[in-house]
């Protein structure tokens, strides 16, 4: 069933050429179906004036690229013949993985892994159904291992095996929907705070769960405004506060102050029994416990849930998480499921059973010490990358616990697209993980200097300003060079 307002429409074969039937006649599918995003785009230093407008056209563009799934020949049992095209259609595939894992900067993923010793799982269909601490009726299943890397967890956010519940997610959004559930469910009518630079997971809960949902404006390191969280905490100060704290955030990699958002709510006259934290720790909730002088995240706080994701800093072959909340909340939402014989308080209903697996190799082979080294690596790296761009005349920003450098986007999305760079506005990043070595930041560099030699001809073009994106101190236009 496809949704619309005020209709429901059934969809026909026919959607996939753009079209529904209904009421026996053929009819465009609503724009929201296939909604058009304009890109602006400045290509190879065009001015204001000449910039062009790209338009992506969501679920027909990838059909251009699409591998055709198609019949089998009678004879192909015979002849091998399919066995071999699959084949070489998987090898070509697998050379373009390589060379784009070569220039892959943009986006929070740690590619540097070694998971040869578990090949020999791959032949099992491990699925972790229900409850992670209940034994279901199905046996094929990983969560001795998914406890143990729940516990694990739990040691490094400082709180009893008594007293927390978890299970390892699907991606780090998953997490996200999960924390601020459990917040829904304990604070029925509360109010979600969250910054404008907050994961888009996070508003995407609000309109599924159909919260009210307050955007907290951002300082200009990307951290959330207590000034402005304490104002809209007043404006609602009848209705509990369920609150997204990021602990580094998708663009900047800026860590919010979780004592100072305490301390904010206290301020408004929010007591403990008010308001719930979900900590959104991505990316950094691994991260900053080995930064020192980096704030701890703990549920020696008054924190409700922390979520990260498993195949960022850690590094794993299929998205994955990890979400650890207090037991005592998860009551609200945990249901009887006779068909299991277990109980369920998850999203999802199957999981991937292989992802704990992957998570207690690595954690195991790493542990505290592994990580400490790779973290320290991470962030001598982003500060490297970040002095060789300003020393370069572009603009460029750091925040202090973060290996997330920002600056100024490049002119050619060819370019953009080569070094897979995330882009927002007139701001682009690259997120120095365990997998990004000098040598690929020296080429990423060096590749970025010649280019800006077509793009800024001398008395041409020049950079553009980003002041308002990074802070005067950190731009590198004529007006604050």
């Amino acid at each position: 069933m496809v949704g619309s307002v005020g209709a429901e429409l059934e969809v026909s074969p026919s959607e996939m050429n753009g079209k529904v039937e209904m009421n026996g006649k053929v009819e465009p599918l609503p724009e929201e179906i296939f909604p058009v995003i304009p890109i602006v785009l400045a290509e190879n230093g065009a001015n204001e004036d000449q910039k062009v407008v790209r338009e992506i056209v969501l679920g027909r563009n990838v059909h251009t690229m699409s591998h055709a799934v198609t019949e089998p020949e009678a004879d192909d049992e015979i002849t091998g013949e399919r066995e071999a095209w699959m084949a070489s259609v998987l090898a070509k595939y697998r050379r373009s993985l390589i060379e784009r894992t070569k220039n892959h900067l943009g986006y929070p993923y740690n590619l540097d892994f070694d998971y040869g010793a578990l090949a020999q799982l791959q032949h099992f269909s491990i699925n972790n159904l229900g409850d992670p601490f209940i034994e279901s009726n199905y046996g094929v299943h990983s969560r001795q291992f998914e406890v143990g890397v729940l516990d694990w967890f739990a040691r490094l956010w400082e709180i009893e095996n008594h007293e927390y519940w978890g299970y390892i997610t699907n991606c780090g959004t998953e997490g996200n929907l999960h924390g601020i559930l459990v917040g829904r469910e304990v604070f029925p009518d509360g109010v979600l705070y969250a910054s404008r630079d907050s994961h888009y997971s996070v508003f995407k809960a609000a309109r599924m769960y159909r919260m009210d949902c307050e955007k907290v404006d951002t300082l200009i390191s990307g951290e959330i405004d207590c000034a402005d969280f304490k104002a809209k905490l007043l404006r609602n100060k009848d209705k509990p506060a369920i609150i997204n704290v990021n602990i580094g955030t998708t663009v900047k990699g800026a860590v919010d102050d979780l004592d100072l958002v305490i301390e904010t709510l206290k301020g408004a006259g929010f007591s403990e029994d008010r308001f719930y934290i979900h900590c959104d720790g991505a990316l950094f909730g691994l991260m900053m416990p080995f930064v020192k002088r980096a704030p701890k995240v703990s549920f020696k706080k008054p924190i409700g849930s922390v979520s990260v994701s498993g195949h960022k800093f850690i590094g794993c072959p299929m998205p994955c998480g990890v979400q650890i909340t207090r037991l005592e909340h998860i009551n609200a939402l945990s249901r009887n499921v006779e068909y299991l014989a277990s109980r369920d308080a998850t999203i999802m209903g199957s999981r991937n059973g292989h992802a704990p697996i992957f998570l207690w190799y690595t954690l195991n082979r790493k542990g505290y010490r592994g990580f400490q080294k790779e973290v320290q690596k991470c962030l001598r790296n982003a500060h490297y990358l970040k002095d060789r761009l300003r020393a370069e005349g572009i603009g460029a920003m750091l925040n202090e616990l973060s290996s997330t450098v920002v600056f100024e986007r490049p002119q050619d999305e060819e370019f953009i697209r080569q070094w897979q760079l995330a882009c927002q506005g007139s701001i682009a990043h690259v997120v120095v993980m365990p997998s990004v070595s000098i040598e690929k930041l020296d080429d990423f560099l060096n590749d970025l200097i010649e280019k800006r030699k077509t793009w800024f001809q001398v008395g041409k073009v020049q950079p553009s300003c980003i002041a308002v994106d990074i802070g005067n101190e950190n731009c590198a236009c004529a007006q604050h060079r």
